[in-house]
């Protein structure tokens, strides 16, 4: 798709700088409500940046965040694990990006800061639910998308509030049955407000159009695409309001 124009935003945590992009809807009125955008494990690159106009173009202001540095990129469509992997190892570190990221998004000029919500895809979806983990004040939504689902190891079981939906692919090698299971159980003794949508035959990054991998359980489906965009458009109008 077209890119929509969008913006960068540098912010820090402590010694380390990020770049942020944000887009914002046309005729963007003051007070917005925030979807703050988690990218893939190939960082803040063009697909997110494609996709933080999507999320615009339904009315919100979108703050795609970074969590690997200020010109810390990846590839799209290769192998990004050298850039994941120690994030994933040090998920204390992670949560700490995640919120300086969230922060400058509540602080960026006409979002309503009270309306806040994250979304993310496959890395992107781990960290929508280590930022929920994070419980920073007004995340009234998460959203993950055929995301990794173990758990952060950080303060669980402590009480949640952010309403989680859970978009999962039934045949993801990277989140297992026994991962789903924990999840569903995490949530639940910390009284969180879940929400799990599986679909049947879906692999991991089922919504990514350039997903043709079968032979590592990688693959692009358009029925689960359409259905967990909106099962997300419901779930975000629900929890942030008008």
């Amino acid at each position: 798709m077209n890119e929509q124009p969008g913006q960068k935003i540098e912010y820090s945590d402590g010694e380390t700088n990020f770049e942020g992009y944000v887009v914002v809807p046309d005729k963007a009125a003051a007070n917005r409500a925030c979807v703050v955008l988690t990218h893939d494990w190939s960082g803040l690159t063009a697909p997110t940046k494609d996709l933080a106009a999507r999320y615009a173009a339904l009315g919100y202001v979108c703050f795609a965040l970074d969590v690997y540095g200020k010109g810390v990129r990846g590839d799209p469509v290769g192998d990004n694990s050298h850039l994941m992997n120690p994030l994933i190892e040090d998920r204390s570190l992670l949560q700490r990006r995640l919120l300086a990221g969230y922060e400058a998004a509540q602080q960026f000029s006409g979002v309503d800061a009270e309306r806040m919500a994250v979304v993310g895809y496959c890395f992107g979806g781990t960290c929508a639910l280590d930022l929920a983990r994070a419980k920073p004040p007004h995340l009234k939504a998460a959203v993950s998308f055929h995301g990794g689902l173990k758990s952060s190891g950080i303060e669980e079981g402590s009480p949640i509030s952010t309403s989680i939906l859970l978009l999962h692919g039934w045949d993801d090698p990277m989140a297992p049955p026994e991962d789903v299971l924990g999840i569903t159980n995490e949530l639940t003794a910390a009284g969180a407000d879940w929400q799990l949508h599986v679909y049947g035959h879906a692999q991991h990054a089922f919504t990514f159009e350039d997903a043709k991998f079968p032979e590592r359980g990688i693959l692009y489906d358009r029925k689960a695409d359409e259905r967990s965009w909106a099962a997300m458009r419901h779930h975000l109008e629900s929890s942030l309001g008008g």
